[in-house]
């Protein structure tokens, strides 16, 4: 087979790869009964980890009211959890522990990123009040600014923040 003749006959064999590739994969098959797919994977995970003792894992795939996207997962094995210092979540609790900052977190989600936003809200309180909870929630993890009189929820704290809102009930 001469030169001319294997560049032909690649580009054909490109061409078909390429046919295939554009086509979109199949849906995994899934058994629409097995409420606990997820927690089927997860276990295949932590056998594979070798990780007796399980683990936990929080992921989600969501869009905010401000029509931001997020996908994000994060999982540990159990022995790690049980062995860390709890009292270190003690300051993320706290701040999510007062009505009024978690609704400032949902008006944040929903697209109201100004302080000035914020302080229009009827039910939170004054501007020193409102401003006292931003920096508690500043200060523990659950926003930043992001410019000057902006604040946002970092990337990586609104599915864990939907996660929490979620375990602890209706």
């Amino acid at each position: 087979m001469d030169l001319e003749q294997r560049v032909s006959e690649l580009e054909r064999r490109l061409a078909a790869l390429e046919q295939v590739a554009d086509r979109p994969a199949p849906a995994p098959e899934r058994d629409p009964d097995d409420a606990l797919w997820a927690l089927r994977g997860l276990k295949d995970q932590l056998a594979e980890l070798g990780a007796d003792n399980g683990g936990v894992l929080f992921t989600g795939a969501v869009r905010t009211p401000g029509g931001q996207r997020y996908e994000w997962q994060y999982g540990l094995i159990t022995d790690t959890v049980l062995e860390r210092d709890w009292a270190d979540a003690a300051e993320s609790f706290a701040a999510l522990g007062q009505p009024v900052r978690l609704r400032l977190l949902r008006e944040i989600l929903g697209g109201r990123c100004t302080a000035a936003e914020l302080t229009e809200l009827d039910g939170t309180g004054t501007t020193g009040q409102i401003y006292h909870h931003l920096r508690q929630l500043t200060a523990a993890g659950w926003l930043r600014t992001a410019a000057r009189g902006r604040y946002e929820v970092p990337t990586d704290r609104v599915v864990p923040l939907l996660v929490m809102l979620t375990a602890a009930g209706p």
